[in-house]
Parts: structure tokens; C-alpha cells; sequence
């Protein structure tokens, strides 16, 4: 009999594998499904990759058996976080080069650059993440101790918003500027006669254009950096704002191979070879990868004064910032955009750039729609503009983190007044009953967490003001819930597949040790992420 054990235990084995009918249950957790009742549930099920039940612990583990339980122990579940508007591959490329981040002054900044220097001593030197704005002396550098420290190595530092650069003389002369030279939509800050160093919008790209292109490596090291970091933080899918074509087939295939797990919508820049490539090919779709729109830039940013105004900076006479391109471009790319069915997403921030992108919307979309074309940050806006956004079903995707950081001082660039209608996210949700979060990372954190409590108490990470930045402005958790997750997933017409735990969508949900829908609001920037899954399978364990 003893040699006939071993078959019977394989048998024994078969059946009791025949008898799962899933792969994954959720069980002892307060689950929030933002389904369309904003619903509570005990447990859910997984099943493919896909969520097959929702409800109670006890009816759901009669009915199914699964390979893998998990008990939540009674923490606290929620969709997989969507951010709408990021950098994705970018701040992976910054992961790879100098941070600047959080800098205090110049001659920190010049510091670390130098100790990078020291630790990579080939090529181009790369960095990214300075803000005068939180300096003592709040004035744009000078590239003279670059000059003296790097008189052959050339180097560029990118603004944290990526509308400014600082370059050192080596890496101006590769790229041809000289004193006095102009160009339309950007800067080249000259003063007595020499270059500063600093270029403002389309002057950056004028040096960039220089920078050789990142090997296969480093991309690859980019974007599964990047990954393991927005794990980490909750996000499930993210929209990277602004992509050439050529990293389609590379994200596509990293997917396939399945390194890179994270759900991406991209959308390509507003550049010739894009728009051929995807109306040649139409929509591209994966359950990984969704591009079907262009992200188009109106102008700058305000903390570098190249957002475009319709009057003068408060803090600078006669200087009204300026357009990236001429509105005959904008009005041409729009017509073909929408005459090939795509998505088109426009970066403006600024009142001017607002009016002139809004006009042109409605001009092409003639009344209400369901394009979801998108106003990227729709930050200062004129009053008699704001109702565009319902009357054509424009959808201003806002990063609430963007309020909190610019506060202490975008009222000394636009004045009492202006600022009044500026990072208006309750107004801009109130005109078509929906607003896609994000944060436009890594020009902020790339915390959901962190984007929910800005949108929620309009506060700092410090908990700054008191009483709330412009709190008529803040949105209820609801909201602010549904625009990390639902809402963003419609923004980019993924709202059947993700963005609420339901039967039929993909099993993309975090785990958080507290409850963001009833701590209190001070507590909410040291809420963790324990748990983050995509398709079911666990891409992150907090240790």
C-alpha cells in the first residue's frame, strides 16, 4: 500500500487544486469601492487579474476558494491611486542625475553638484529640482561658479516646474548662444552685455536638444526606478504628460517582459513625428498602456514668470510672461486633433494662456461633448472664463499640491485679486461634477497622500496656514477620493477598467494603515501605504 502513497497524495493534491474558483481573497478589510453609491464592503474577490465579487467576509468565503487569502486585519482598502498629470519617465531620468530638490540656496546647489561630479565623472552633467522662490535671496543664480568648477564639462539644471534652466558656459557653447539672441516663447537672459546662464521655456530646449540621448540602460533603470518609488507610494496608473513615440515600443515591450508592472497613459508631445505616428496607427491599447492624446504646451510656469498674463506680474513691471507657441499653431493642432478623434491635453497656466486655449476649445468643440479634452493645471483664471470648462465639457485636470507649494508667494506674482480665482479646484469641480487629481510629480511629491491632503486642507506638509490656503477652494474627501481614482481614470476614458473595486475591473487596490476618509486632517500626511496590488499580484510590502 506504502507504494501507492505518493500517487494518492498527488491525486489528493489535483482535486483540492480543481476545487479553487479564484485566486484571491481580500477578507477582514474596510473597503472603500468608490462604485457609483460610494459603497462599503468586508471583502472582495480576485480572479485573472480582475475583480470577480465584492461584499461581505462571510457569504464570499462560502462561495469561493481561493489559492491566496489575504486578512486585512481590519486596515483599510482603497482603489489603486491614479495620478492624472505626472512626469513618469522623466523623473525616472532624474532619479539617474543630480537632485536638486529641497536646495536652500545656490552655493548648496553648487555643492552637490560638484560631489556628483566627483562620483560620475563622464558626460554631460544633469540636474534637476531648484526653486529661487525658496531661497533667502530670491533671485535667479548666476552661472559663474559653474563656469570656474566645469570650464570644459558642460552642465544644465532644470527649474523644479522644467520651464527654467541655469547652463554653464560649456554647455551654452555647444548649443550656440550668444549674449543678445532672442527667441519666440522662451528667454535668454543677457545682462550688460553676458549670459547669465539662465533660459526660460523654449530657450531650455535649445541646450537640451544637445544632451545625447539616454542609453537603453538608463531608460530601462529610469522607469522601473520611477516604479518601484510610485508603488511605494500607492499609485497604481499614471498619465505621463508629454512623451516622444520612440518610447512607446520600449514601455510596451518592458511590459510584456513583465518588469514594468505600473498601468501607464501617455500622452505624446506636440511634435510632427508624434501626431504621424498615432493617426497612421490609431489608439494604442494594452491592459498596460493607453495613448490616445497630445499634451500640448500654452505657456510657462509661474514661478519663473513664463506663465502668460493678461496683465503685468505684480512683481514685475511690463512683464506679462508669453505664449509658447503662436495661437495659429494652437488653433491648427486643435482642428487636427479633432478631426482624427483624439484626446488633447493643454498645459496653461496663466489667465492669458487659459482665455486664448479655452476659446479655441470651444471654438472646436462647439457646446457640450465627450472629448474630455483637458486644461493641464488651468491655474489663474480670468472670473468670466471659469464657465467654459461646463459649457463645452472641458475637464481641468488640477494638482492640488501645486496651491500648497506656490501659496507663500503667488500673491506676490499676481497680486490680492487674481489670486482670488487661482487653484480655484472647487469652482473648476462644480462646472462639470467631476475633476481629475494628480501632481505633476517631480515637480511635487509623488504622494497621493500627500495630493489628498492638499486638496482636502489646502495646507502645507507643515500645516501651514492655519485655517487653510483659499479653504472656500478645498474639496470634501469624496471628492478628493473619487478624483485620485474614478475621476482620473475618466479623464483618460479608463473609467470601465480601474478607479473603483467592482466586479468586471482590474484588481489594482492599496492597503493603508488609517482611514483618510475619518482621521483627522493633521494626521492624514503620515498616513502609510502597507499593501499596493496590480492585477491582484502584490507589487509592494511596506517593511
Amino acid at each position: 500500500m506504502r507504494k501507492f502513497w505518493p500517487l494518492l497524495l498527488l491525486l489528493a493534491v489535483a482535486c483540492k487544486q480543481q476545487d479553487f474558483n479564484a485566486d484571491l481573497l481580500v477578507k477582514n478589510a474596510v473597503v472603500y469601492t468608490v462604485n457609483a453609491n460610494f459603497s462599503k464592503a468586508d471583502a472582495f474577490v480576485v480572479n485573472g487579474g480582475k475583480i470577480v465579487a465584492v461584499g461581505n467576509n462571510d457569504s464570499l468565503e462560502k462561495i469561493y476558494q481561493a489559492r491566496q487569502v489575504v486578512d486585512a486585519g481590519g486596515k483599510f482598502v482603497y482603489p489603486g491611486f491614479i495620478d492624472a498629470h505626472s512626469h513618469f519617465y522623466a523623473y525616472g531620468l532624474g532619479l539617474q542625475e543630480v537632485d536638486l530638490v529641497g536646495m536652500k540656496s545656490w552655493d548648496e546647489m553648487v555643492d552637490s553638484v560638484s560631489a556628483f561630479s566627483k562620483r560620475n565623472t563622464e558626460g554631460w552633467i544633469i540636474g534637476r529640482g531648484w526653486d529661487q522662490n525658496k531661497w533667502k535671496v530670491k533671485q535667479f543664480p548666476n552661472k559663474g561658479k559653474l563656469d570656474a568648477l566645469f570650464p570644459v564639462r558642460p552642465v544644465v539644471l532644470t527649474r523644479i516646474d522644467g520651464h527654467a534652466a541655469i547652463a554653464n558656459q560649456a554647455a551654452l557653447n555647444l548649443a550656440g548662444i550668444k549674449p543678445g539672441q532672442t527667441i519666440p516663447g522662451g528667454e535668454i537672459e543677457t545682462i550688460k552685455g553676458k549670459l547669465t546662464g539662465i533660459l526660460v521655456d523654449n530657450a531650455v530646449g535649445i541646450v537640451e536638444r544637445k544632451i545625447p540621448e539616454p542609453t537603453d540602460q538608463v531608460t530601462q533603470s529610469a522607469l522601473l526606478d520611477a516604479q518601484r518609488n510610485c508603488f511605494a507610494g500607492g499609485l497604481t496608473t499614471v498619465s505621463d504628460c508629454g512623451l516622444p513615440y520612440t518610447m512607446i515600443n520600449t514601455i510596451a515591450q518592458l511590459q510584456h517582459k513583465g518588469a514594468l508592472k505600473m498601468r501607464m497613459y501617455v500622452m505624446l508631445s506636440d511634435r510632427p513625428e508624434n501626431y504621424d505616428y498615432l493617426f497612421k496607427r490609431g489608439v494604442f491599447k494594452t491592459p498596460g498602456l493607453d495613448v490616445r492624446s497630445f499634451k500640448v504646451y500654452a505657456d510657462g510656469a509661474l514661478g519663473s514668470r513664463g506663465a502668460c498674463l493678461l496683465k503685468p506680474y505684480s512683481d514685475q513691471k511690463n512683464w506679462k510672461g508669453f505664449l509658447l507657441s503662436s495661437q495659429k499653431h494652437f488653433q491648427e493642432v486643435a482642428e487636427k486633433i479633432a478631426a482624427k478623434g483624439f484626446q488633447m491635453c493643454t498645459h496653461a497656466i496663466g489667465d492669458s494662456a487659459n482665455r486664448v486655449m479655452l476659446k479655441i476649445y470651444a471654438a472646436v468643440l462647439k457646446g457640450k461633448n465627450d472629448r474630455r479634452w483637458r486644461i493641464e493645471h488651468a491655474q489663474v483664471l480670468s472670473p468670466e472664463d471659469i464657465s467654459y470648462f461646463g459649457h463645452y465639457s472641458i475637464i481641468p485636470s488640477v494638482q492640488p499640491m501645486h496651491a500648497t507649494s506656490d501659496m507663500r508667494w503667488a500673491g506676490t506674482r499676481l497680486g490680492r485679486k487674481r489670486l482670488k480665482t487661482a487653484y480655484a479646484y472647487k469652482q473648476l469641480l462644480d462646472q462639470n461634477g467631476w475633476l481629475p487629481l494628480g501632481t505633476d510629480f517631480p515637480v511635487e511629491n509623488i504622494s497621493p497622500i500627500y495630493t489628498f491632503y492638499a486638496a482636502v486642507e489646502r495646507k502645507d506638509l507643515k500645516g501651514y496656514p492655519e485655517g487653510g490656503f483659499q479653504p472656500e477652494n478645498a474639496i470634501s474627501r469624496i471628492e478628493a477620493l473619487k478624483g485620485m481614482t474614478v475621476w482620473a481614470a475618466k479623464a483618460n476614458f479608463e473609467e470601465n477598467e480601474k478607479g473603483s473595486i467592482e466586479p468586471g475591473k482590474y484588481a489594482d487596490f492599496v492597503i493603508l494603515d488609517k482611514d483618510i476618509m475619518k482621521i483627522k486632517g493633521s494626521e492624514l500626511p503620515d498616513v502609510a501605504v502597507l499593501k499596493t496590488y496590480v492585477n491582484g499580484e502584490k507589487v509592494y510590502e511596506k517593511k
